[in-house]
């Protein structure tokens, strides 16, 4: 575990009535579903982590957009902070990369059914994402 909290973000892009997902292929939330993103580097600024992340993970462009909300995980092994943005994806078909073992646009009335990472449904709900909490 850091010393410290680590700082990161995630995409939250949204087209076509589907949800961006990638299933994390390793660490803490390693099997599950989350949206694009991770650790900010030192010296890069949010927007640009968010881009860069979502390029690693997916293989898309995209332009980071409006904050929608902040979440600490908190675990024996971790301690994240992060700040998750709106994101307008460029066209493409998602591709895994980096530490996701799949990406893929998800029917935003399928995203409940999967095995989200803790928090994820709820906070998707909470600002009108999602109309169903797992």
């Amino acid at each position: 575990m850091s010393d410290a909290p680590e700082v990161c973000v995630g995409a939250i892009a949204v087209d076509d009535e589907r949800l961006l997902l990638v299933r994390r292929g390793r660490g803490p939330a390693a099997g599950w579903w989350s949206v694009p993103g991770g650790r900010v580097a030192l010296g890069e600024t949010l927007a640009e982590a968010v881009v860069r992340e979502l390029a690693e993970e997916t293989g898309l462009e995209g332009v980071c957009g409006e904050l929608v909300d902040w979440v600490e995980r908190v675990g024996d092994d971790h301690h994240f902070v992060i700040f998750d943005f709106l994101v307008q994806v460029l066209p493409g078909t998602p591709t895994a990369g980096d530490d996701a073992a799949e990406a893929a646009w998800v029917p935003l009335s399928e995203v409940a059914d999967l095995a989200l990472v803790d928090g994820l449904a709820e906070l998707l709900h909470a600002h009108g994402i999602l109309d169903v909490i797992a």
